[in-house]
């Protein structure tokens, strides 16, 4: 039974652009942003693929790349029955929330920064580390909510953070804790893994 499981990561938000620290911080899309969620949206559609359910964080960078996606790709009543769950938001950055990034190398360093950016087991101050995000939030809201539908051949999207999508590779096998560091999850583009009775056959991005 095969089927299509696509991770996409919100288009760019607000303090993307302007290089801060978000994590829990509910910032919306920029101007780019909106345009990548409807660009994957139309990427989605041009693929002919079409979702059985949809899942996504609670936040609004998030929830709003799932909604004009969508839209764009013709399947705007799946918005109605979209699931969003605070499991899936982005790692929690603690301390360093609305920091500028290159302000906070020049006052902690630079090797320090990407420990804690990077690092799979180092939480920065008061946050979360990556380690956390999987098995706290990620996993068990993956097996109870979304494996079983992957399982059961259903074509799902899940929008939600560079983080939390990060998470869901190490889940799904598709990365370790070792080489998640090179997995690169740009803004608004789908990263489609090709199923096959709950296994990964194929995986690449629409571009």
């Amino acid at each position: 039974m095969s089927s299509f499981l696509v991770l996409l990561r919100h288009g760019q938000s607000q303090w993307n652009l302007e290089n801060r620290f978000t994590g829990f911080k509910d910032v919306g899309l920029s101007d780019l942003g909106r345009q990548e969620a409807e660009a994957a949206g139309e990427k989605i559609k041009a693929a002919g693929i079409g979702f059985d359910q949809v899942f996504t964080s609670t936040l609004e960078r998030a929830n709003k790349t799932a909604r004009l996606a969508l839209e764009k790709a013709g399947q705007g009543d799946l918005i109605a029955s979209m699931a969003a769950h605070d499991d899936l938001r982005e790692r929690d950055y603690g301390d360093l929330t609305g920091l500028d990034k290159d302000e906070t190398r020049e006052k902690y360093g630079a090797e320090q920064v990407h420990i804690w950016r990077r690092s799979y087991d180092v939480r920065p101050p008061g946050g979360e580390c990556l380690q956390d995000v999987v098995e706290n939030r990620v996993r068990p809201y993956f097996e109870a909510e979304i494996k079983p539908l992957v399982d059961a051949g259903k074509n799902i999207l899940v929008a939600a953070h560079g983080n939390s999508l990060r998470a869901m590779l190490i889940i799904l096998g598709a990365e370790t804790p070792e080489t998640i560091n090179d997995a690169e999850f740009p803004t608004g583009v789908p990263l489609v893994f090709e199923m096959e009775n709950g296994a990964i056959k194929k995986r690449y991005f629409l571009k």
